[in-house]
């Protein structure tokens, strides 16, 4: 005879597969985002809107409280927040593997993101700094939404991004010898001070005295006067040009440009400095980049699929308009200098073929698909599954029916639909649990 519990837990799993199996795979609707740093085109271009103007920034696809995708339920009834269907019906939409490694929530983010200037210079917290941050805010009484807020939830946010274009970004800090070659020769009292702190220590430590330095500055009353003296510095300094025939090859061009750049589009930030500790970073379509918490960066320009744990905590110390929390960043950054991170990397296929990303994280994988007629390709075979097509015409085959996407189309494939096979003339990207 079946113990009364057994029989409940095997009719909560009778239930979420039934209510799944009504629609077993659940089109998306997502939203944009338009932040002021993202590109008017790119995104409505992917989506075949017309743009409106707007900077698209970041196109959001998931269950984060923050801009859940909203989906058409599984009866048939009117469109709902993913984030509530996933909550009501955690063993059919994610499985029992994934809930019951990070309860009822989908535990990652995919986002395609569109940047024509560059992004806050900003760091994400490791779970234990972004729980103590999230409830001193809420014992602040800092309200969900308040733009003062740095932790809007308890989550740590690794992420990990894809180059769909020529991708432009800043990554980690450089050695306190290579920060310092490329301070040589640039006058000005801030940039002296910077100086004299990466001379103070041993590496880790004067790195992160020269960031503090620069990071103070936005409090001081002269901080335009200063930043504008070190900038006109370095554009001394990139104006000369290349070295003369025959001596060295200057290594400072690339790292004054960027300098340059992020000056003019943030006039008065000492920011644009700090881009002189960092690692200058390029991907090329299909390359990748993993950033783990605590790793300061800026993403500069480019058009990428970027995934991470799902949370919204970013923590900004300048070259913004939102919030500036440098404190919050000095807290949780790490200092220790290293070059950016590469995600695990496997290529498969033939004719169709298959390139995966894993990171070192539990909540989240990527799957590239280039897929070509009569070649079709297995993706993840269970857990929540998002894929968006971003070119072509997919058929999405499932034990419990097929779907059919096209460019900048996107559905959720439950674990209740079971495995995932993909067919036709298509590249999509599929986001998945490891």
């Amino acid at each position: 005879m079946q113990h009364p519990f057994e029989k409940k837990v095997d009719d909560m799993v009778m239930n979420a597969r039934t209510t799944i199996g009504a629609l077993p795979v659940l089109r998306m609707r997502n939203a944009v985002r338009t932040y002021d740093w993202g590109s008017p085109t790119l995104i409505p271009d992917l989506l075949g809107h017309e743009p409106d103007g707007r900077p698209a920034a970041e196109l959001w696809l998931g269950a984060h409280p923050g801009a859940p995708s909203d989906v058409h339920a599984p009866d048939g009834g009117p469109r709902r927040s993913l984030a509530d269907l996933v909550a009501s019906d955690p063993l059919g939409t994610l499985g029992s593997r994934v809930s019951d490694r990070f309860g009822p929530r989908l535990p990652y983010l995919l986002k395609v993101l569109a940047a024509e200037r560059a992004l806050s210079l900003q760091v994400h917290p490791h779970p234990h700094l972004a729980r103590a941050g999230y409830h001193r805010e809420v014992r602040a009484g800092l309200q969900a939404g308040d733009p003062r807020r740095s932790f809007h939830d308890e989550q740590h946010k690794p992420e990990m991004v894809v180059a769909l274009s020529t991708f432009e970004a800043l990554a980690g800090f450089r050695s306190r010898r290579s920060a310092r070659a490329l301070l040589d020769g640039l006058a000005g009292t801030l940039l002296d001070d910077v100086r004299a702190a990466l001379d103070a220590g041993p590496s880790t430590s004067g790195v992160r005295a020269a960031t503090e330095v620069l990071v103070a500055a936005r409090t001081s009353p002269t901080c335009a006067a200063d930043v504008a003296e070190a900038v006109a510095s370095v554009a001394a300094r990139h104006d000369a040009g290349p070295a003369p025939a025959g001596a060295p090859a200057s290594s400072t061009a690339r790292a004054d440009a960027t300098v340059l750049a992020l000056a003019a589009q943030h006039p008065g930030d000492p920011g644009a400095l700090v881009s002189m500790l960092l690692n200058r970073v390029t991907l090329e379509p299909g390359e990748a980049m993993f950033v783990p918490a605590g790793e300061v960066h800026a993403y500069l320009s480019g058009l990428g699929i970027e995934v991470m744990a799902a949370s919204d905590n970013v923590l900004r110390a300048g070259l913004t308009t939102k919030h500036v929390d440098a404190d919050a960043l000095l807290e949780c950054a790490s200092f220790a200098p290293r070059p950016p991170a590469r995600p695990e990397t496997t290529v498969s296929g033939e004719l169709s073929v298959v390139t995966t990303y894993r990171a070192p994280v539990g909540e989240f994988a990527l799957t590239f698909a280039d897929v070509v007629g009569g070649e079709p390709v297995a993706l993840a075979a269970d857990g929540p599954r998002i894929v968006l097509a971003l070119d072509g015409e997919a058929r999405l085959l499932t034990t419990a029916g097929d779907v059919t996407l096209r460019r900048g189309e996107s559905c959720l494939v439950p674990d209740a639909a079971g495995p995932l096979t993909v067919d036709g003339g298509a590249h999509v990207v599929c986001a998945w649990v490891p």
